[in-house]
């Protein structure tokens, strides 16, 4: 099971959020720096996320962006507006990020979303954030109208193999990652599903090792203290 350390970027900073609301960002320092960090804590990939592209749609992070791909040395997802080619050609091309996580344009913008399925393949992932039973959308903040396995068929149906799943009534809220859920939309749609949203110790991540997932995204739970990377790594990788 592949760990991704979080980095979620706000204004230039690293910052972490509570249920996905932009009010309660709490901030953690450099992002370049923390990207070094999980880097060297062992860290195989992290998963970054521009806020500032998802709640705004204004690409003001490049240059941070940029530098952690620099800085880190291990591959980077990148997540937060991607809504047509020509951002999707800088970010995979020129800022060398390795994987790009579609979310809001899988549901809002069909067309532009199955020409970057089919031009980059497998380094396109996409996000499946689950709200009172459908898929929210734009930061989280519209209801995108359809259930996460009706959009799952549809991911499946374009040739992409991974999805970031997020149950957002747990994201931040260290309250425990939604096993249950993650494996079954995983079972079910035969895709491979990185959990996300409330991972709060190591107990979650063996939950998760034993249900087979694909991998874990550790958010806020690295940033308080509540889980070691490196003990982390260890049950994940047993």
């Amino acid at each position: 099971m592949i760990l991704f350390p979080a980095i979620d970027i706000l204004d230039g900073k690293a910052v972490r959020l509570t249920l996905g609301k932009r009010e309660t960002a709490t901030v953690y320092g450099n992002p370049a720096d923390l990207a070094k960090k999980w880097a060297d804590f062992g860290a195989e990939f992290l998963h970054v996320v521009d806020l500032n592209a998802a709640f705004d749609g204004v690409y003001v992070n490049d240059k941070i962006i940029s530098e952690i791909v620099r800085t880190a040395g291990i591959p980077v997802q990148l997540g937060g507006g991607f809504k047509d080619m020509d951002r999707m050609e800088l970010c995979l091309n020129d800022m060398g990020v390795r994987r790009a996580v579609i979310g809001s344009a899988a549901v809002t913008n069909p067309v532009f979303f199955r020409e970057a399925a089919a031009v980059y393949g497998e380094r396109i992932i996409c996000g499946v954030d689950e709200k009172n039973g459908k898929v929210s959308i734009k930061g989280w903040l519209e209801d995108g109208g359809v259930k996460p396995s009706d959009l799952c068929a549809t991911i499946k149906a374009v040739g992409i193999k991974t999805v970031v799943y997020t149950d957002v009534s747990k994201d931040g809220a260290l309250s425990g990652v939604n096993v249950e859920s993650s494996f079954k939309l995983q079972n079910e749609s035969g895709l491979n599903v990185i959990a996300s949203g409330g991972v709060a110790s190591l107990t979650d991540i063996k939950r998760l090792k034993e249900r087979g997932l694909y991998g874990v995204i550790l958010g806020k739970a690295l940033y308080v203290g509540t889980i070691d990377l490196k003990e982390a790594s260890a049950v994940a990788a047993e």
